[in-house]
């Protein structure tokens, strides 16, 4: 007889995970040292709440809601997102709503957890989130599964949804269904959707507040809400500290400023906004960060173009420049207009230019992928074209160049949505739109529709360069676009994701629902609670 297998600790977990109160007799004997580890850790979180409890009780008692307080759901998932909305809960029940978070236990989104895991992280969880009752109802999704199947409709929205998941998480976009991240994320992202159809059925809360809502369970839920006809608020964080951006009703990640620039587009900027944008983009240009801004965004230090065309060994034919986007990055996916995806444009582009010697055409990968672990997008280029012709120049992601001085040598720009191509514009260097960027077809762009339509464009170079100059009207319209963007568009709001412990410090709870906090952050508290945002 063949001796038994070796149980792993993998092994153990997958077999108490399913015997009934496994997890809750672990958590009972161990509960006084803490978190599990690998689990989420709140215990600061379960320090403060007793005090931020306190503070939305004293704020309830001096504050006097406008109008009807509303029930308002919030869902979540990782412990940063989770801290998040709690925090923004507790302030939502400080101006008077009805408030309850809903969650999954889940820490990674692209790793498996076996249910024992999951179990405990979930009794952890609500151990520690009732204590913010009265204020804010925690409601823990695990487990809790419709009847109902998944409808068709929603089917066909997961299913996609799952592929931008798996493109967002291994960075790249060729994605098969039979792909082990892939079935992770459809497996994860229709239980996402089961649990919060079961909850907003019976719930029916007026609002339901989710953050991003374009890429995992955020978008499932995101997508069930729709469904059940549940009004959503969708948000996400601008690179402003202490703003953020929202959208009743819409994916905010699809950064919709239409409403915003038809109100704005003929208001000239004043003295002071024009002085503002000027010294944001100055500032955007240096390898630091600046001011109240949250990233940094060159690595190296302008040196000017006529240094950048001696060390690229440029000549002085026409320079076509091409910034990609990170491989992979949500404000990508999904936004094609023509091709099938940024690489399927980048690819056909270079073959393309690799036709035009009589152009030099240089793409600058995106320093951001620095930060990342998945492929580059040079490595894709190279793997696609291994040979370049000499007047084609790749700059990768580690070369010391900074953007704006490649800008600034541009005859001539192509971007598929990243903010390079706005402020190519600024810069007065006309420039082609190609996927479905925020600032496409707000006057002071190229924004052709089709394949034929973009290399009609193209042909047309070098001859036509002298049709597409910037005008001084659109140059003053892409920056009047610009501070609308990066100035009105965004929110005021006290916390930002990625500044939480040093934003508390300046804006406790008690002082954000105190008189001086309201005046500040009141209105985004009440478009968080659905009220419509009039420019």
């Amino acid at each position: 007889m063949s001796p038994e297998p070796a149980l792993t600790s993998a092994k153990i977990k997958e077999r108490l995970g399913d015997l009934p109160l496994a997890a809750e007799l672990y958590w009972m004997l161990r509960r006084e040292n803490g978190p599990a580890s690998g689990g989420y850790n709140f215990e600061t979180v379960r320090q403060n709440l007793p005090g931020w409890r306190a503070e939305v009780e004293q704020a309830r008692e001096k504050i006097t809601p406008v109008g009807s307080p509303r029930r308002i759901g919030l869902f979540s998932i990782q412990a940063f997102w989770i801290r998040h909305q709690l925090l923004m809960g507790l302030a939502l029940a400080g101006v008077g709503h009805q408030v309850s978070l809903a969650y999954l236990p889940h820490g990674k989104y692209f790793r498996a957890a076996s249910n024992f895991d999951l179990r405990r992280q979930d009794i952890y969880l609500k151990d520690i989130l009732g204590l913010a009752r009265p204020f804010v109802e925690p409601v823990s999704l695990y487990r809790m599964h419709s009847k109902k199947a998944l409808p068709d409709s929603l089917k066909a929205r997961i299913a996609d949804l799952s592929t931008r998941d798996s493109q967002y998480i291994l960075q790249r976009e060729d994605i098969s269904p039979e792909s082990e991240i892939y079935r992770l994320r459809y497996e994860r992202n229709t239980t996402a959707a089961l649990s919060a159809m079961a909850w907003l059925e019976k719930a029916r809360p007026d609002l339901l507040i989710i953050p991003n809502g374009s890429i995992m369970e955020y978008e499932a839920v995101y997508y069930t809400a729709h469904y059940l006809g549940v009004d959503t608020v969708t948000y996400e964080f601008s690179e402003l500290s202490q703003r953020i951006w929202l959208a009743i009703n819409a994916d905010v990640m699809r950064q919709d400023t239409n409403e915003l620039w038809n109100k704005r587009r003929d208001q000239p900027l004043t003295e002071a906004q024009w002085d503002a944008i000027r010294t944001l983009f100055a500032a955007r240009k240096k390898p630091q960060l600046w001011e109240n801004f949250v990233f940094r965004y060159q690595g190296a230090v302008s040196e000017g173009a006529q240094h950048l065309r001696a060390s690229l060994g440029l000549d002085q034919r026409p320079l076509v420049l091409l910034p990609t986007n990170v491989l992979g990055d949500s404000v990508t996916l999904g936004r094609q207009v023509f091709s099938q995806s940024m690489t399927d444009w980048i690819l056909r582009s270079i073959q393309y230019f690799a036709q035009r010697p009589d152009l030099q055409f240089v793409i600058r990968i995106h320093p951001g992928e620095l930060m990342l672990d998945g492929p580059s997008m040079a490595e894709i280029i190279c793997r696609e074209l291994p040979t370049l012709p000499s007047h084609i120049h790749l700059v990768r992601a580690d070369e010391k160049v900074n953007t704006y001085d490649l800008i600034e040598a541009a005859d001539f720009g192509l971007v598929y949505t990243t903010t390079a191509g706005l402020e190519m514009a600024m810069c007065g260097v006309p420039v082609v739109v190609a996927g479905s960027a925020h600032y496409r077809q707000r006057g002071f762009t190229l924004d052709p529709q089709s394949w034929e339509a973009y290399l009609a464009l193209l042909d047309s170079l070098p001859v036509g360069l002298q049709d597409y100059r910037m005008t001084q009207e659109k140059v003053e319209l892409a920056w009047n676009y610009a501070y609308r963007y990066f100035y009105e568009f965004p929110h005021p709001y006290p916390w930002h994701l990625y500044n939480m412990d040093k934003d508390l410090h300046e804006w406790p709870l008690s002082r954000v629902l105190s008189q001086d906090g309201l005046e500040k952050f009141g209105a985004t508290l009440d478009h968080l609670a659905g009220k419509p945002v009039t420019w």
